[in-house]
């Protein structure tokens, strides 16, 4: 399929033209890929999804690593990839830093080598370059470790690094892959306030590949989600977290999502099931409720005007202060509740239950 047959999947930056615009298009046989990027300079998008949802993919394509089958990828109006026009950058020649989950700092280098290596690289000579490193070093608080290997770095000091060493090149296009997940909890707050700084500060565009949905709110103005190669939905946070649009995203976001048609209040769910929402609307809506809004009893409430049905519970976990409960019945449900309630409920996997949910709490919105 040729880049112009199919229009691009994602939303054009508005204002200025994007630093990066690319239509990514991979056919590896048994797995396409097919999305469209735009990136503003200064701006950091995020993408994710599940596992086999395309990342991976998308970013080995950005960095050079996976040549595209179709369709464009330009950055600061430069095609570096357009196999229409037989165009092919290849990765070192490229203007992109790339931070990979692992950091791959090069073990036999110090880490002011390992940053100095990308202006090397690029033709700077030693001692620009081992000046321009220790300035990086210096950015994110590391001036005192420039003489250290790797292997004498705590995890969150070889992020600092690797993240140094990417920025030291002045890249067009930032790509960072998971750069949190190889950090304990602590690590990982610290170094989430320090990366969230220094990307607001970096002039180009940024592209963080993760799936943890915490790194991407705090740190991408924008999110775009991906399954099965395509592009499922993009926004900002509010947006998205507000009115998910696929299972995957409601479980990212934490609620509880259905789609039917709806008929003033009610929406009619395909297997005959009616929820009650507060919004009017006619035709195909996704409803939503968060789990938190749904009350379990041990008998069928009285004299309420809220959605109640019966339901068998399949499953409680931890989930912060509170237990998330699994219910089976006309529709599947998670819902929180606290361990006190759940004891006075004598709650266990195979008990059955009523549940209820306020029309209040159900919100309906267009699909």
């Amino acid at each position: 399929m040729t880049d112009a047959s199919k229009p691009a999947t994602a939303t054009p930056v508005a204002g200025d033209p994007p630093l990066l615009d690319a239509h990514l298009l991979v056919d590896r046989g048994t797995f396409s890929l097919d999305i469209a990027l735009r990136i503003a300079a200064g701006e950091v998008v995020a993408l994710l999804g599940p596992n086999g949802a395309g990342k991976t993919t998308a970013l080995r394509a950005l960095a050079g690593l996976q040549p595209l089958t179709d369709g464009h990828l330009t950055l600061a109006g430069t095609d570096l990839d357009r196999p229409a026009r037989r165009t092919w950058t290849p990765t070192e020649d490229r203007p992109i830093g790339v931070v990979f989950q692992d950091y791959l700092l090069f073990p036999h280098l110090t880490a002011l080598d390992n940053v100095a290596f990308g202006p090397r690289r690029r033709g700077v000579d030693r001692r620009t370059a081992r000046a321009t490193a220790q300035a990086w070093l210096t950015r994110v608080g590391l001036a005192e470790y420039g003489r250290r290997k790797p292997r004498q770095l705590s995890g969150g000091q070889a992020q600092r690094v690797a993240l140094a060493r990417a920025l030291a090149v002045d890249p067009a296009l930032l790509l960072l892959d998971e750069p949190l997940a190889a950090l304990d909890a602590r690590t990982r707050l610290d170094t989430r306030a320090e990366l969230h700084h220094h990307l607001t500060a970096h002039p180009g565009a940024t592209l963080l590949v993760t799936h943890d949905p915490l790194d991407a709110l705090v740190l991408a103005d924008r999110l775009v989600i991906v399954e099965d190669g395509q592009v499922v939905q993009e926004g900002d946070a509010a947006t998205v977290t507000a009115r998910p649009r696929t299972d995957y995203v409601a479980r990212l976001v934490g609620l509880n999502l259905y789609r039917g048609r709806a008929d003033g209040h009610d929406v009619h769910l395909a297997d005959g099931f009616v929820l009650t929402c507060s919004d009017r609307h006619i035709g195909d809506v996704f409803a939503v409720f968060p789990p938190a809004a749904v009350a379990l009893h041990p008998r069928r409430p009285d004299g309420s005007p809220r959605n109640t049905w019966p339901a068998t519970i399949t499953g409680i976990q931890r989930h912060g202060d509170n237990l998330r409960v699994q219910l089976d019945g006309p529709i599947t449900v998670a819902a929180d509740i606290t361990p006190a309630a759940a004891a006075q409920l004598h709650l266990a996997p195979g008990e059955h239950v009523w549940a209820a949910v306020k029309a209040t709490e159900t919100q309906a919105y267009p699909a």
